[in-house]
């Protein structure tokens, strides 16, 4: 009944939701007095796990906007920067393109999509591409504070899928720039604080598998922790590095990209791709040419991740890419 939604606890097997009532009604609430407030609500997480809350209902991924529907902030950094594309895009005349630090793009944060919501595009749009990663949400981050220290800011993490019309980099390796062609971006239903990961959880990388589906084709099982070059830390230390981050910024880690695995004096990468660029990348290197067409109107893409116990951790973003709704003019009365 509002642009922010209101805020429920999930358990851990993503079956059931409690409001969060007598505690705070939206997210931002929490992240802006989250030393008081996360306590309880870990202690209504902790019941509704145990079957002993007094009001849990049925969880309904349908119903969920994003964690956060509209951010103060939203920025994605290229944290794989060894993937088949980074690769493509490295310059002649730099000897280690990426050793200057991750790169950074903002995006628009103001209206953001839930995990089932439609990508809608105007009807020329071209060159449509996923992008499936992982995003956090901080909290208060100081300027010029180190990659440890923003890692203590982060709260939660997240899946996502950040969108694009076409190449959206900035040009210079440590440029921060707008993203102009960037379509709104989607995340999961469900955000988990890192403790939640356990092992998984390891210096700001997530070392668990991103599944990806085109179309309903299994096209990525992605190893997301050994080949991320720039763990969560350095991408927000990099973004606070002349201003400090309020508590409800996004930090995306980009499109997953993997390394790849020498074979009979070929290169394959076994675990699929995370977007359309990064398999267009992999078709370059290995035939000189790309072969795989972006999406078209009507096609779908589904993201999800499951937990070292093979439950599903953050619940799946599951999109279908559709044309803007022309809006009809109405009559007016003579």
């Amino acid at each position: 009944g509002s642009r922010d939604g209101q805020l429920v606890v999930v358990s851990r097997d993503l079956t059931l939701a409690h409001y969060a009532t007598g505690m705070a009604s939206r997210l931002q609430q929490v992240l802006d007095d989250w030393g008081f407030l996360s306590p309880q609500l870990e202690s209504l997480y902790e019941a509704l796990n145990a079957g002993q809350a007094r009001h849990p209902f049925p969880f309904d991924p349908t119903q969920c906007l994003a964690p956060l529907p509209r951010a103060y902030q939203w920025a994605e950094g290229r944290a794989y920067a060894q993937s088949a594309r980074a690769t493509l895009e490295a310059r002649p005349d730099e000897a280690s393109p990426h050793t200057s630090g991750p790169r950074l793009t903002r995006g628009c944060a103001g209206q953001l999509l839930g995990p089932l919501d439609a990508i809608e595009l105007a009807p020329d749009a071209t060159d449509i591409d996923f992008g499936a990663g992982l995003a956090v949400i901080t909290g208060d981050v100081r300027a010029g504070a180190t990659p440890e220290q923003a890692l203590e800011g982060i709260r939660l993490v997240m899946l996502v899928n950040a969108m694009t019309l076409a190449d959206v980099l900035p040009s210079s390796v440590t440029e921060i720039s707008p993203a102009p062609r960037r379509p709104a971006t989607a995340f999961s239903p469900v955000a988990v604080t890192p403790d939640e990961l356990g092992d998984a959880w390891q210096a700001g990388r997530v070392h668990l598998t991103l599944q990806v589906h085109w179309n309903a084709r299994k096209v990525g099982l992605c190893p997301t922790g050994p080949d991320m070059s720039f763990h969560f830390g350095q991408l927000m230390a990099r973004l606070a590095a002349n201003q400090p981050i309020g508590a409800g910024c996004l930090v995306a880690s980009g499109p997953v990209g993997n390394h790849a695995v020498a074979q009979a004096e070929t290169l394959s990468w076994p675990g699929g791709y995370a977007s359309i660029a990064e398999k267009r990348a992999i078709e370059i290197i290995q035939t000189g040419q790309a072969a795989t067409a972006f999406m078209q109107f009507g096609d779908t893409v589904r993201i999800e991740m499951k937990g070292l116990d093979g439950r599903p951790m953050f619940g799946a973003i599951e999109q279908r890419l559709a044309q803007q709704r022309v809006p009809t003019a109405s009559k007016r009365p003579r």
